[in-house]
């Protein structure tokens, strides 16, 4: 491994004035696997940032109901938290299914709230070194794992966050310090698809960290949950997952939210899917309706095609769950 400087800072000028004094540092948070990717000779950083004790570890109320996630909230304390658990239930869940040993990332580092925003898609070291313009293999060689939707020739990677499928149906806001100032972008947006730059996953600029995450209130999301499909209980990626929300009324669905995770390279927000949701009279038939409305653009490879019905059971059993 490359000899590299380590830095503790305090407080969030601190790290960002740390970051920007050298134009190959890196923040170090909980739970990622930045630290595996050096043993690797991927990412070769001449600094680390430490933000794991930055002050931002409060989990506070907002107007009208919702929350302001401080990026370094333990995802442990975050589903334990009896106001998540009650008004955002589908967070809770989504923990659980963490797959084996959630309590620490790949560097031993307690995972937070701000660890399931950036985290790449593609784990193998192919990905991390693609170039612009570059084209990767997964198309052609193994694939059964990989993205059936948003894909491009460059990459088939799929996110595998849970905690952010189940906030990208939230309608969360990512707030963003830089040394620009502070930005908010919403989940929707944070992350990228790779389109012909498969090497950037998500938004953010080289000296730019994750503060907090809001949740709006949202009322629907007291009626929440979280499905994930996996080959083994122990296994910590999803193959499909389902992150959804209903709100009933007069015997039909007055507002949806869904997200899908493990079919795309970033939590797929299914538009398509909420918009035939609203207003049908909740039942199989239905569900099964919105879910070909949003899967219907899927574009499987040759050894993934399984995934698409197996999204959409996925999602007409949360819903009939919901619904019940």
């Amino acid at each position: 491994m490359r000899p590299f400087a380590y830095a503790c800072p305090k407080d969030v000028a601190g790290a960002l004035a740390a970051v920007g004094a050298s134009g190959e540092a890196k923040f170090l948070g909980g739970g990622t696997n930045l630290v595996d990717l050096m043993r690797l000779g991927v990412e070769t950083p001449a600094a680390l940032i430490d933000v794991t004790r930055l002050p931002l570890g409060a989990i506070e109320e907002l107007p009208g109901d919702g929350l302001r996630i401080g990026a370094v909230v333990r995802n442990s304390d975050l589903a334990s938290d009896r106001r998540a658990r009650a008004r955002y239930p589908v967070l809770a869940q989504a923990r659980r299914r963490l797959g084996a040993a959630p309590e620490r990332g790949d560097d031993g580092r307690q995972p937070s709230a701000a660890d399931a925003l950036p985290v790449l898609p593609g784990r193998d070291e192919a990905v991390q070194q693609a170039a612009p313009g570059q084209r990767l293999p997964g198309s052609e060689g193994e694939h059964r794992n990989l993205a059936v939707l948003g894909y491009s020739a460059h990459c088939v990677a799929t996110h595998p966050s849970d905690m952010a499928v189940a906030l990208a149906a939230l309608d969360a806001v990512v707030h963003v310090s830089g040394r620009g100032g502070e930005r908010a972008v919403p989940l929707v947006d944070f992350h990228r698809l790779p389109g012909d730059r498969p090497e950037l996953d998500a938004v953010l600029q080289r000296d730019e960290l994750v503060v907090a995450v809001e949740l709006p209130p949202l009322p629907l999301a007291r009626r929440s949950r979280y499905r994930k499909v996996r080959e083994r209980a122990s296994f910590s990626f999803a193959l499909v997952s389902v992150a959804a929300a209903v709100e009933l009324e007069d015997g039909a669905v007055r507002d949806a939210r869904v997200a899908f995770g493990g079919l795309a390279h970033k939590p797929w927000r299914a538009y398509a899917a909420e918009d035939a949701l609203r207003g049908s009279a909740p039942g199989e038939a239905a569900f099964r309706a919105a879910a070909d409305a949003e899967l219907g653009r899927a574009a499987p490879l040759r050894e993934n095609a399984y995934k698409v019905p197996m999204a959409r059971n996925a999602l007409v059993s949360t819903l009939l769950e919901l619904s019940a």
